[in-house]
């Protein structure tokens, strides 16, 4: 893996990113107001959850 391949991961992270605001923007808005409402631990483990998915599906790739 170079650091173009990283690039191109980035790149289309934002991609998919986008497209909830771009075709749902109400929605993207209703997501944001809830996730206000959460605590810090709920929101940390939120992260922890999607960075756990991450490595997995990296390891599954590899």
């Amino acid at each position: 893996m170079d650091s173009s391949t990283i690039w191109q991961a980035l790149a289309l992270m934002l991609v998919i990113e986008g497209l909830l605001p771009l075709f749902s923007p109400r929605g993207w808005r209703g997501m944001f107001e809830q996730i206000l409402k959460l605590s810090d631990g709920q929101i940390r483990f939120f992260g922890l959850c999607s960075i756990a998915a991450g490595l997995a599906w990296i390891a599954f790739l590899i």
